[in-house]
């Protein structure tokens, strides 16, 4: 609750977490094992890379979090 309203409504994602993390354990319960641990990320990444292409909706109020962000965290935020 640090936050403020602003950063708070852009970051409050709870649904699009649950349905990443629906989407990875539906994707990586069919395989048992993984020959490596390159094997499981490369699987991994290519789930985000699918996943990535159906998320069209940008951010509500991301400009005006971006400028909270910006005030809080100085040149840490690019712009």
């Amino acid at each position: 609750m640090k936050f403020s309203l602003e950063i708070r409504k852009a970051v409050y994602t709870t649904n699009a977490i649950e349905s990443l993390n629906y989407t990875l354990q539906r994707n990586l319960k069919t395989r048992l094992s993984f020959p490596n641990n390159e094997a499981a990320m490369k699987l991994v990444f290519m789930i985000l890379q699918r996943v990535k292409k159906k998320w069209t909706m940008p951010i509500r109020n991301w400009g005006e979090a971006l400028n909270q962000f910006a005030l809080i965290y100085g040149d840490r935020v690019p712009l």
